[in-house]
């Protein structure tokens, strides 16, 4: 399979990226960003692309995928819906267009279209519009995730978060199973989906985990 990763520097998207390449049926992945990224693997072409509203001059590098995930997401603190909407809908919109493939979206638990809350707002527009499209279209809505195999958020008060946090997440697994994954168990549902894994249209993370 050929899967091709938006957002792989990130947290969700280094999770992603990791499972597709320890998973004997991926033979190629394609990652998209701005910046180079050091490439290790053999199986790995990375892409650098600056405009994600028009993603037509890199098409024919993105043809013949199998699946598309969408991992770009920027925090929505002291942002405005004008400045947040770009990454987290307009970019998954045109991704949608250009890559063919099971397409699968990070959105986040509480997504909603009619929310009062911004974030939750444009997640959950963004959500309708893609599952509306005439393809197979998934959503995951993980809640709290904890990041494993040395992979950190890119976002420093995320990071400081996850730190003082990580005693809690036995206890959460516990009591919230619906409201708790990790970035591996997240990457490996992300592929299972790709290979053509029955599951729901939107998955939270008690589905995401028996996926993985």
């Amino acid at each position: 399979m050929k899967i091709v990763v938006f957002g792989a520097s990130g947290m969700v998207g280094q999770g992603a990226l990791r499972e597709c390449l320890l998973d004997p049926d991926v033979d190629s992945v394609v990652t998209v960003g701005r910046a180079p990224m050091d490439v290790t693997d053999v199986r790995r072409r990375h892409v650098v692309h600056a405009d994600f509203r028009d993603l037509s001059p890199v098409a024919d590098e993105l043809a013949g995928a199998d699946a598309c995930f969408y991992c770009m997401g920027v925090t929505s603190a002291g942002l405005t819906e004008a400045e947040y909407l770009p990454v987290t809908h307009d970019y998954a919109l045109e991704a949608a267009r250009v890559v063919g493939g099971t397409y699968v979206y990070v959105s986040g638990e509480g997504a909603n279209a009619e929310s009062k809350t911004m974030w939750a707002r444009v997640k959950g527009r963004t959500e309708n519009e893609l599952l509306a499209l005439d393809r197979p279209v998934f959503v995951v809505r993980p809640g709290f995730i904890q990041p494993r195999h040395g992979i950190t958020s890119r976002t420093r008060i995320y990071r400081y978060l996850y730190s003082w946090s990580s005693w809690l997440f036995p206890l959460l697994r516990r009591v919230a199973p619906a409201y708790v994954t990790s970035t591996e168990n997240l990457g490996r549902a992300m592929v299972a989906l790709a290979k053509g894994a029955q599951a729901p249209k939107l998955l939270r993370s008690d589905e995401i985990n028996r996926l993985a």
